[in-house]
């Protein structure tokens, strides 16, 4: 072969091989880009000793925004992965959004700085009593202007933050709504007038919800999030987002990592979905999900307080489960939690539904 005619075939070759190896790699690495959930997470107070149970150690902090940072992560506006929820548009791969409840001092002392600094957004769920009546251990409306221009959005965390769920004693059924409305209300009206802009999202708290307040919740035009661990997958309930509570006993770095990389599973429906349970109940949880590549085989559940229990097949083939506590649960706020692995090496499909005893 005339040496020219090799070198323009062996050029060609490689040129050849190039582009197919581009191309397919741009094609795989698309594929795996696309997720189909993000991440919450939920913090409270930042370098507050006193309040180890909602307090996240400045030093967990710091790390907790080294790795997103070294680990490539996009932190995204609260509104952004909403709408991307709203729109069924699949995630780009390492999505993970900020929020922060209740608007405490060390908000503005401790993780606007820092926040900041990195021209990350995030999103505080403010209590507006708290705010107006001018409490120590509250921002004040001039601080959150402040950080509104750098990034910080505010949305409702009701003006009393009392235990929503709750009726006082000889209270009717109408009177407790028309009461919710109006503590919901209220917080939206003084955000807006302080701050500009009505809030679009409202944060339950405690976390407690029941059906008919996520009902008003969503007639008022918000959309809810919880405190029930888990990423917010595309099939998310509106009603009750799910977000990685950031407490210093669940913030270690390697927790941190797992929740991150966590997977939402693809969940059709949970019945019953009514959070309330009455005493000496243990629900029993039905889930049917939709395909994915989680080992369903290796599904394990936990009941908080009681571990591990035992899962359930109504039908394998078309992936329906059922769960139940082995004792009644406790007065208060109690978890099942489920997880399975995936096919992704170290990730687990992951999500938690609240029940409540009054």
């Amino acid at each position: 072969m005339h040496p020219l005619k090799y070198l323009k075939n062996s050029r060609f070759s490689r040129l050849t091989s190039m582009l197919v190896a581009l191309l397919m790699g741009g094609m795989f690495s698309n594929i795996q880009a696309e997720e189909s959930q993000a991440v919450v997470l939920m913090y409270h107070h930042f370098g507050v000793d006193k309040y180890p149970s909602t307090n996240i150690r400045l030093a967990q902090f710091d790390a907790h925004l080294d790795y997103l940072a070294q680990a490539g992560y996009q932190v995204w506006p609260l509104a952004k992965v909403v709408d991307y929820v709203r729109r069924q548009k699949p995630f780009p791969d390492r999505v993970v959004a900020i929020t922060i409840d209740d608007a405490y001092q060390s908000v503005f002392d401790e993780a606007y700085p820092r926040l900041r600094e990195r021209g990350w957004p995030f999103t505080v769920f403010v209590a507006t009593d708290g705010v107006d009546q001018h409490f120590q251990a509250y921002m004040n409306w001039q601080q959150m202007r402040e950080m509104q221009q750098y990034g910080a959005s505010f949305e409702n965390h009701s003006a009393t933050h009392d235990y929503l769920i709750q009726r006082r004693t000889d209270e009717t059924a109408d009177q407790w709504h028309k009461r919710m409305e109006d503590d919901i209300g209220r917080a939206q009206q003084r955000i807006k007038a302080e701050l500009g802009r009505a809030p679009a999202f409202f944060a339950y708290p405690y976390g407690e919800y029941n059906e008919i307040l996520a009902g008003l919740v969503t007639k008022m035009g918000l959309v809810a999030f919880g405190q029930q661990s888990g990423p917010v997958g595309l099939d998310a309930d509106l009603r009750a987002l799910p977000r990685f509570p950031m407490a210093e006993r669940f913030a270690a770095l390697p927790d941190f990592k797992q929740k991150l990389q966590s997977l939402a599973f693809p969940i059709m429906a949970i019945r019953p979905w009514e959070p309330v349970v009455m005493a000496q109940e243990a629900p029993r949880m039905n889930v049917e999900l939709a395909k994915s590549d989680a080992r369903l085989d290796q599904l394990s559940c936990f009941v908080s307080g009681q571990g591990a229990v035992t899962v359930e097949w109504l039908n394998r083939k078309m992936r329906h489960f059922s769960v139940q506590a082995p004792t009644p649960l406790p007065r208060g706020r109690s978890r099942y939690n489920c997880t399975a692995p995936s096919s992704q090496p170290g990730r687990y499909f992951w999500f938690s539904h609240l029940w409540i005893v009054p």
